[in-house]
């Protein structure tokens, strides 16, 4: 057997055999796992998604979703009932701190074609509506895993958990993350650390703002901050800063995030400081901006045999194209529809054979 991080605790085993699935199994519930599920969903396959938390994880608060998104969301179908939600953002600009100078750009008339679609979308929303979609007892919560073995004399992967239970899965999928077991497991070198930081959080008006449909930026020399509205009462911001030798310490405490930004904010114009003074507490953090480099994810291997990665575990990003959720949901789209069509089809191949091959497809795209 070769393993990770292998224990000799005895296991309880669940076999992924007796799933409709074949024994898809994906680790991570976030965006990635969920819109991968809803993916495969889609041709018939059910999945089994494990989620360390006890709960779908919001942490986060909102991101920003450009066009490509929204075309991968249409094809999971969940687009409409997310759009109903958030407001289409018709512009962006951005002010130096220093200069006072100001750039704006209007999205209807970005691109070829124009009507670029960008909206603000609170984490949860799009993790509750994915969640719907999927059957009952799709989501395992509580089941972090801690090794992965692959037996040489057959393709079925163990998957070993916290809690000791032993999970066989025919095929593997990694969603865990920038920082993922399963990436590990393939040999993909660790994620580099960009040197900054972002908090992040949401800002609620009980009795509504008047801020307009549009992404605000500021741009000091060492710190960034912006806000968006995405309903009539709730807005989103953020910053992004050097990282600072006490980040570890201050993001365990959203009261301590809270004052560090506000005094991060202190030359800032006042709707930003007001609008981070008016934060939900509970949806504050504080994380190093990590990213995998292109020429580190080109070459390497990002799947073998029966297993692979998707989002964050293959191509963490910085948010500053925006693209970082975008980007996970077309990895979904296209994940979904290469399995989806290699486990439905009746081309005489082995099982195996047809796996390996869909997965290397997906890889290619």
């Amino acid at each position: 057997m070769t393993n990770m991080n292998t224990k000799n605790d005895r296991f309880s085993e669940i076999s992924s055999s007796d799933l409709e699935s074949g024994g898809i199994v994906i680790v991570g519930g976030g965006i990635a796992g969920l819109a991968t599920a809803v993916a495969l969903h889609r041709f018939g396959l059910k999945s089994l998604v494990l989620e360390r938390a006890d709960s779908l994880r919001t942490t986060g608060a909102a991101l920003t979703l450009m066009t490509n998104a929204w075309r991968a969301l249409d094809y999971l179908g969940v687009a409409k009932s997310i759009r109903r939600k958030h407001r289409q953002l018709q512009k962006a600009r951005v002010t130096s701190i220093s200069s006072g100078l100001t750039k704006e750009i209007s999205y209807s008339s970005c691109g070829k074609s124009g009507n670029h679609e960008v909206r603000t979308v609170q984490r949860s929303v799009l993790l509750g509506t994915l969640a719907e979609e999927l059957p009952p007892d799709t989501i395992r919560f509580n089941s972090k895993v801690v090794s992965i073995q692959q037996s040489e004399s057959s393709s079925l992967i163990a998957i070993q958990l916290r809690d000791g239970a032993l999970i066989k899965a025919k095929v593997l999928i990694g969603c865990d993350g920038v920082n993922s077991v399963i990436a590990e497991w393939l040999g993909l070198p660790p994620r580099s650390l960009s040197g900054r930081s972002a908090i992040r959080g949401l800002a609620t008006y009980p009795e509504g703002h008047n801020f307009e449909a549009k992404v605000q930026q500021y741009w000091g020399e060492t710190l960034r901050a912006g806000f968006v509205p995405y309903n009539d009462k709730d807005v989103y911001w953020f910053t992004t800063q050097t990282s600072h030798p006490n980040d570890s310490e201050i993001s365990q405490d959203p009261k301590k995030i809270l004052e560090f930004a506000v005094e991060k904010l202190g030359r800032f114009p006042e709707p930003m400081v007001d609008i981070v003074k008016k934060s939900q507490i509970d949806t504050l953090t504080l994380a190093p901006l990590s990213l995998r480099w292109p020429w580190q994810v080109l070459p390497g291997q990002l799947s073998k045999g029966n297993v692979c990665v998707v989002g964050d575990a293959m191509h963490p990003m910085t948010p500053d194209l925006g693209q970082g959720g975008g980007a996970t949901l077309e990895d979904a789209v296209v994940l979904g529809r290469c399995p989806g069509k290699a486990m439905t089809a009746t081309d005489g191949l082995e099982d195996d054979k047809r796996i390996e091959e869909a997965l290397n497809k997906f890889v290619e795209e």
